[in-house]
């Protein structure tokens, strides 16, 4: 029997254990997550748009984040910048991600699941992200949620794939 996997908004509560799976899921941890944001960025976040969680048995298992606009702009990310340098993106866009699953739930569809919750609390607006070009199963997982390339830049003597999305509620 699988246990049951809840998708829900993230809370204050929620904080130390996102920061955990943060933290295992670096690449100096053998991850894929190559930044790092603090509990008060984070914090931050929350007060501004949905964070989304996966849960099973009571634990964090998998988070998505979202950065609007006006967040962005007070942090100055270098990263976020040459992304948004290479594209730009509808007036009311933002930034998604990074998302991560606990390598015991990868493969699960996790990631689709958070995806399409945020599709529902953040209808008709438009979404940006960045993804290491070696980074295939992240590259896959994304093209499959129908999310498409829009741009590339090179960043720190790394490359990076742009990929937007614009779904409209029915």
């Amino acid at each position: 029997m699988t246990n049951p996997i809840s998708i829900k908004l993230a809370t204050i509560n929620d904080l130390d254990a996102i920061i955990k799976l943060q933290t295992a899921n670096q690449t100096s941890q053998g991850g894929t997550l190559s930044g790092e944001l603090t509990a008060n960025q984070i914090q931050e976040m929350m007060s501004d748009m949905p964070q989304i969680i996966a849960v099973i048995n009571n634990e964090i298992v998998g988070f998505l984040l979202t950065t609007s606009q006006t967040v962005n702009r007070n942090r100055k990310v270098p990263i976020v910048d040459a992304m948004s340098g290479s594209y730009t993106g509808s007036a009311d866009w933002y930034i998604y991600g990074p998302i991560c699953v606990s390598q015991t739930q990868r493969g699960k569809g996790l990631a689709q699941l958070m995806f399409e919750e945020l599709l529902k609390l953040e209808p008709n607006r438009e979404g940006i992200l960045f993804i290491k070009s070696d980074n295939v199963a992240s590259l896959k997982a994304h093209e499959k949620m129908g999310m498409q390339k829009v741009s590339s830049f090179h960043f720190n003597d790394a490359h990076f794939d742009v990929y937007a999305y614009l779904f409209h509620s029915e």
